[in-house]
């Protein structure tokens, strides 16, 4: 990296202190959020990521480049996440500056995967002797992506705002159905790092890789990974827009399933399905003959119907579920949440304290099976989740990947979410921006039925076919063909974009031996 020549008699720079760098890194960390939907400001992200790395270059310590990362992490976790204190606030009872506390608190945590990767990085830059692109183009885009993929599985994982989502519709939307959305955080992080050699003597070089990237992101768009199956399905997606305060007041629970009950019978179409805990109670409490309406109405139409509701299988066990019912079924389809909440739906070890001050509904769960069969529709078949799950891509491509094994491998996407407890807030258009990253990665259209939204229709190649307005009750008609075939990510999941990322850090590693051998 070039810098200026010192001017004989002009007194020197005073190199800027760890603090001023730590709050360069959280403020630009919080502006990375803008890059994610509803703004969409995708190269801000990219710049965010240059400043990084150009804080921890600049840094002289890798304890200070430690802790550069955590403030990074910490402002992009708090700025993109800061909308789960309606949550915990407006209907989880907690007092406001409580809920910004644990939200500060959950944004100390992740801020520590970044810091991990930036301080690793500077480790290993001064233990290899590596030269300046190695360390931007090698090692940190590697640990930049393993600290997001980390972020994604540890504890149970929180993978909400990675940084791959952004491009959903950029050309780096290219690599989902190979890498993933961790692999275009990855692809993102490697442009931001040549972004930064453009003021080094290699800047050529550097524009030439920044345009292979992403032209080679934008070719890969042309290739069909997958291909249309079957007859298309009639859909009828179900957005009541009821609000969270009367949705389990004993006193409405009455007219909410009237409401379902109403809506759903009014017409046929091949699937018909209601948002998670659309039915707030569970089938041992419903009233007699409910759930038989349904049925009959599937039977009596060939329509197939979905219902999100809980299901009790003892006074202790509970399950966040959907149910199916179709014409041909012996017996109702159930599909149980596999990975749940932290704090929401399940309380983690030692915490209990925490979410007993709030007042939740449904709020300590059982988890059903990892992997779990799909539900026949005439001739597609669709698999479903349920809000918080659609967060984890490599979850949904192993229980496609199984499907496989167990002939019964589903051809289309149902996700089914309750987001009126984040108000009107960012939330629900990045929900619908990780459900368009889902369809990236597998190639199968997903339907979306929610409360408040959203509610839509996308196709296999992450367009956005039908949807609702948010905040609106209605009914999305509308028809989805369905898809069949691997992408590489199905196979492989994120083990391809481990392997590239330890390749990197090999690569750096023989470059390193290379120059002292030179030297």
């Amino acid at each position: 990296m070039r810098f200026r020549r010192a001017v004989p008699g002009e007194q020197p720079a005073q190199p800027r202190s760890t603090r001023s760098r730590m709050i360069i890194a959280a403020v630009t960390g919080g502006l990375g959020v803008l890059s994610f939907a509803p703004v969409g400001w995708w190269p801000i992200q990219l710049l965010a990521l240059a400043v990084l790395f150009y804080q921890v270059l600049r840094a002289d310590s890798v304890k200070a480049s430690f802790f550069i990362g955590w403030a990074f992490g910490f402002g992009w976790c708090f700025a993109g996440v800061h909308w789960l204190t309606i949550a915990i606030s407006r209907f989880g009872g907690l007092p406001l500056p409580l809920a910004w506390i644990a939200i500060a608190l959950l944004s100390v945590y992740m801020g520590l995967h970044c810091a991990a990767a930036m301080g690793g990085a500077a480790w290993l830059r001064k233990r290899w002797g590596l030269s300046l692109p190695a360390v931007n183009l090698l090692v940190l885009p590697a640990l930049w992506a393993v600290s997001e993929w980390t972020r994604g599985w540890l504890f149970t994982g929180f993978p909400w705002a990675s940084s791959g989502y952004a491009h959903n519709a950029t050309p780096l939307a290219g690599y989902a159905p190979v890498l993933g959305v961790y692999g275009i955080g990855w692809i993102a992080a490697i442009t931001a790092g040549a972004l930064l050699l453009l003021m080094h003597p290699v800047r050529k070089p550097a524009l030439a890789l920044i345009a292979a990237l992403w032209v080679g992101g934008f070719a890969l768009q042309w290739i069909d990974w997958t291909a249309p199956t079957g007859q298309p399905l009639t859909v009828r997606l179900v957005q009541a827009n009821i609000p969270l305060q009367t949705k389990f007041d004993p006193n409405h629970i009455g007219n909410t399933l009237r409401r379902y009950q109403e809506t759903v019978l009014a017409e046929p179409a091949d699937l018909i399905a209601i948002p998670e805990t659309g039915i707030p109670l569970f089938p041992q409490q419903l009233p007699a003959g409910y759930l038989d309406t349904y049925g009959q109405f599937a039977r009596r139409t060939g329509s197939a119907v979905v219902l999100g509701m809980p299901f009790a299988d003892s006074p202790t066990r509970y399950a966040n579920s959907v149910m199916g019912l179709g014409p041909s079924l012996a017996r109702p389809y159930r599909y149980d949440k596999h990975h749940l909440v932290p704090f929401g739906e399940f309380i983690p070890l030692g915490f209990r304290w925490f979410t007993d001050m709030m007042h939740i509904p449904l709020g300590d769960q059982t988890s059903g099976a990892a992997l779990q069969p799909s539900f026949a529709v005439k001739d597609q078949r669709v698999l479903p989740n349920i809000c918080y799950e659609n967060n984890f891509g490599e979850e949904i491509a192993a229980q496609l990947s199984n499907g496989k094994n167990a002939g019964s491998r589903a051809t289309i996407l149902l996700n089914v979410s309750e987001l009126a407890w984040y108000g009107e807030s960012v939330a629900i258009p990045q929900h619908l921006q990780i459900s368009q990253m889902r369809t990236l990665e597998t190639g199968r259209p997903m339907l979306a039925a929610t409360n408040n939204g959203a509610t839509v229709v996308i196709d296999g190649r992450g367009a956005i076919q039908a949807s609702l307005p948010y905040y609106q009750a209605g009914v999305l008609k509308a028809t989805v063909q369905g898809m069949t075939g691997d992408t590489p990510y199905i196979v492989l999941q994120n083990r391809l974009l481990i392997a590239l990322a330890a390749g990197a850090l090999l690569a750096a590693w023989l470059l390193s031996r290379r120059r002292k051998a030179n030297a």
